[in-house]
């Protein structure tokens, strides 16, 4: 299965880089925008591969009391920021490239590493506390967009492949259109992730709803727990970034 993705995603790059080439050599819109299609299978594809906060949006959203709809928007906004972040990276120039790039090579960014590292700890933090708190809490849209936005801060490397591919070329608008449709793909496979996570909370929820003085219990500490996963995966990717 692993190899099947890595063989499917460099067929598609390599196709896309000949589109690219064709498009920035005059050959029109028509060819590149009857293949942008592939570019949401591609996206979709990509997010499979480790990374893009697949096991962190599951934990918050196991440990939350997001809603269904809240939770695919939270994806939604996860993923819009994961590759946006890496548009705007290459279109603010290569000065700004090099100081948050470093020396980390293609596909690193510790200064946004760390920052996301950073507010996912207080995100966790903030869960523990208020799984501790007394009465009920109220859960806003607020706190789950702000959590899509913090987990998605870490630029997408593809992306900004394909954006740096397209630029040197001197036709970034055929990388952004690219870049547009594989964020539906990351968009479908982690609005899947999250499916899965609140329907899996849902139906602990109801198990345990069969005994009253769990109903209390049980979800506090779900999400206490939630939280400290939250920051001990910030302390650690600290100690290995």
């Amino acid at each position: 299965m692993w190899l099947w993705i890595v063989d499917f995603q460099r067929d598609i790059y390599s196709a896309l880089a000949e589109h690219i080439k064709a498009f920035a050599l005059g050959s029109g819109w028509t060819t590149l925008i009857a293949f942008l299609p592939m570019g949401i299978v591609f996206g979709a594809v990509h997010a499979l591969t480790p990374g893009h906060s697949k096991a962190i949006l599951a934990t918050y959203l196991t440990g939350s009391s997001t809603k269904l709809t809240r939770a695919l928007m939270t994806a939604v906004v996860l993923s819009f920021t994961h590759v946006s972040m890496s548009v705007v990276i290459v279109l603010l120039s290569l000065p700004l490239v090099t100081i948050m790039f470093g020396s980390g090579g293609p596909g690193s960014s510790p200064i946004l590493e760390n920052v996301s590292r950073a507010l996912l700890g207080l995100i966790g933090v903030w869960m523990i506390c208020r799984s501790l708190g007394r009465g009920g809490h109220r859960h806003s849209d607020k706190s789950d967009i702000a959590f899509g936005m913090v987990a998605g801060l870490i630029p997408c490397p593809l992306t900004l492949f394909v954006m740096t591919f397209a630029s040197v070329r001197g036709v970034p608008e055929a990388g952004l259109m690219f870049a547009v449709v594989m964020m539906i793909g990351v968009a479908m496979t982690l609005a899947s992730v999250a499916l899965t996570a609140t329907l899996f909370r849902s139906a602990v929820a109801n198990l345990i709803s069969r005994w009253p003085q769990l109903f209390v219990v049980v979800p506090r500490t779900i999400e206490a727990l939630c939280g400290l996963i939250l920051v001990t995966v910030a302390i650690l990717q600290f100690g290995t970034g």
